[in-house]
């Protein structure tokens, strides 16, 4: 299997997360064990890489001190952040991501988003 990937697809579509037990982290989740795509259900084969990003976005990413700031970037702060998973499922590869941001005040846990489909490169 190459070791090097390129975007095939982009999707950034909700997905349902399916986990075979609940993430001991919900906020940190690991890669999920499967997801529900557009009603299809795909199980995950295999987790190829994972990564993070606790970069602020929009109007959050100037209402830090900068001594803070850069602590966040390194530990993510709350509602802040994203976990990326590169995984095989379905004979397919996929980057799939938790996005901590809530939508809203009822809102508090983080949504699952199907990224894009990744081909060799």
């Amino acid at each position: 299997m190459p070791a090097d990937w390129v975007p095939a697809n982009f999707i950034d579509e909700p997905i349902e997360a399916e986990f075979d037990r609940p993430p001991m982290l919900s906020r940190k989740p690991g890669a999920p064990n499967g997801f529900v795509w557009r009603g299809e259900r795909f199980r995950v084969e295999q987790t190829l890489a994972s990564w993070f990003d606790y970069a602020r976005k929009g109007r959050s990413a100037k209402n830090m001190q900068p001594a803070h700031a850069r602590v966040a970037a390194q530990r993510g702060s709350w509602g802040v952040g994203r976990f990326y998973f590169r995984v095989r499922a379905g004979g397919r590869v996929f980057d799939l991501y938790y996005d901590r941001a809530p939508e809203g005040a009822g809102d508090r846990q983080g949504h699952w988003f199907l990224y894009r489909e990744m081909k060799p490169a």
